[in-house]
């Protein structure tokens, strides 16, 4: 296979760098993800509202793909959206995410998208605080926070 490489925000360096895109066969990903894990970022699944890692979680901190540790999510862009899962206002740049029409539950939503790997991370929707008016509705499997990581 021909190397893939992807332009990506790196916050660690605050400027776009090129990295190879990440493919995995499903056996591989199931070695380094848990069952959960698994299922939500690379089997497009949705965890249980208001039962998941970071719906509730206020520190400081920058949130990453579980999958291949892209920056996707700075703690400041976090907002109480009431439904139950972590929800930003704006990615840490568009570069890194990717987004695709969903048509899967007989409705029409805007899918999430890791960049780098692929992983499903959630939806967009356009109900958002007024900063941008979108609300990035994400999984808390498809996330690693990183505590103190790149805050401003």
């Amino acid at each position: 296979m021909a190397e893939e490489l992807a332009r990506i925000y790196s916050c660690e360096v605050d400027a776009l760098i090129t990295v190879e895109k990440v493919h995995k066969t499903p056996e591989e990903w199931r070695q380094v993800l848990t069952p959960e894990q698994y299922a939500v970022a690379r089997g497009e699944g949705t965890e249980p509202a208001f039962q998941n890692a970071y719906w509730d979680n206020h520190a400081a901190g920058i949130y990453r793909c579980v999958c291949c540790d892209t920056d996707l999510f700075r703690s400041d862009a976090k907002f109480d959206s009431g439904t139950g899962w972590p929800s930003f206002y704006q990615p840490i740049s568009p570069e890194n995410i990717t987004t695709h029409t969903d048509t899967r539950l007989f409705t029409e939503r805007t899918e999430v998208r890791c960049r780098r790997c692929g992983a499903h991370l959630g939806h967009v929707f356009d109900d958002g605080p007024p900063l941008t008016g979108l609300r990035f509705c994400m999984n808390s499997a498809s996330l690693r926070f990183v505590p103190g990581a790149c805050s401003k």
